[in-house]
């Protein structure tokens, strides 16, 4: 394998009142990152306190009664090792070692921006890159390596669209992955520890006709909605992933579909691009909570999000499925905001955690 070492994606420290991040599509404003605000207020019911550095609010000091510390920051919790934690950000490696102990992951090659393979000397370009596609065969996803939350994936039909969304990858990432599409339902399974935490199903961001109103207009007000439910993300309709979704549909934003006609303006299903939660806590079968648990101890992980492709669903006995990736610091800031008992869910979650941490 080739040596992957740090990305070179662009970190821009979010100012006090205004935190933008384009991703999938979405634009994030004026984001107060879910999880510093969370265990601020959950701390004290263990006897802790959180100490929050004061310029950006994303970094913090847990300080317990018996004297111990622990920190995080964004996301990521002094929870998970981390030699374990940097494997699962690099999804190349990650599939790499999941294919070796035998999880289905799907067929993939990793390929590098000009200026990376003349570091390393490497000829898989951009092109290397465009002749694996063909024989994988259209469509294909391409990914950033190294991305969270779904920026930048992108299912491609045409050539066109594959250099595009390459030159889009390789502005922030040295690495980008060429996969085979594959079908079914996607779900995200939370574990900690021995313990399924939530799964629920992740359904790409969509609109459904009233026979009325422009797709536009039912972004415009899905868009609202998101606001009214505290949903940190603003679709950005110039995101041209939406208008190759929407041409491939043989439709466009100033379309009017029929009453109750679902349309999909991507294929990337993360909740941070607009896409849709269903919970399937209660409902996952045995097998599948088993293989999220004994996967997340595999990759030496504690807390992990699963991602899956399951020709099927989740309820039933595993037939034919995938491994999407695994995430260590799996963000909950959207799960959140679909609902009260998945509000409680969280909370759980991370009360457990600070237990955790406490006792380490």
């Amino acid at each position: 394998m080739i040596p992957h070492m740090s990305p070179i994606r662009k970190r821009i420290r979010p100012g006090r009142k205004q935190v933008r991040a384009i991703s999938n599509g979405v634009k994030k404003k004026s984001e107060h990152l879910v999880l510093a605000g969370l265990l601020k207020r959950l701390a004290p019911r263990i006897g802790a306190r959180v100490l929050l550095e004061p310029e950006w609010k994303i970094a913090g000091q847990i300080q317990f009664d018996n004297g111990g510390k622990s920190y995080f920051r964004y996301n990521t919790l002094d929870l998970n090792p981390v030699g374990a934690s940097d494997i699962a950000k690099d999804k190349d490696y990650a599939n790499f070692f999941m294919r070796k102990m035998g999880y289905p992951t799907v067929r993939g090659k990793s390929f590098f921006s000009d200026e990376w393979c003349g570091a390393i000397g490497s000829k898989r370009n951009v092109h290397a890159a465009y002749r694996y596609a063909q024989t994988l065969g259209f469509p294909v996803i391409v990914k950033p390596n190294s991305g969270t939350q779904g920026t930048d994936v992108a299912l491609v039909h045409t050539k066109k669209d594959f250099y595009r969304a390459m030159k889009q990858i390789f502005k922030h990432d040295r690495i980008a992955l060429v996969q085979t599409y594959v079908r079914g339902r996607d779900y995200r399974i939370v574990v900690l520890d021995k313990e399924i935490i939530s799964a629920y199903e992740r359904i790409p961001l969509n609109v459904i006709g009233d026979g009325r109103s422009t797709i536009r207009q039912l972004l415009a007000k899905k868009s609202r909605a998101f606001v009214a439910s505290s949903r940190d993300t603003r679709i950005n309709m110039r995101d041209p992933r939406i208008t190759a979704k929407l041409k491939h549909q043989g439709v466009a934003l100033m379309s009017v579909p029929k009453l109750g006609e679902q349309i999909f303006l991507l294929d990337n299903a993360n909740l941070s691009s607009g896409g849709d939660a269903v919970d399937v806590t209660k409902k996952i079968h045995p097998a599948f909570a088993k293989l999220a648990i004994q996967l997340t101890r595999d990759m030496g992980l504690r807390l992990c999000g699963v991602d899956l492709m399951i020709a099927g669903n989740v309820a039933q006995k595993p037939q034919k499925y995938w491994i999407l990736e695994i995430n260590a610091a799996p963000g909950l800031d959207h799960y959140v905001k679909t609902g009260k008992a998945q509000q409680k869910i969280v909370e759980n979650l991370y009360l457990k955690v600070l237990n955790s941490l406490s006792h380490k």
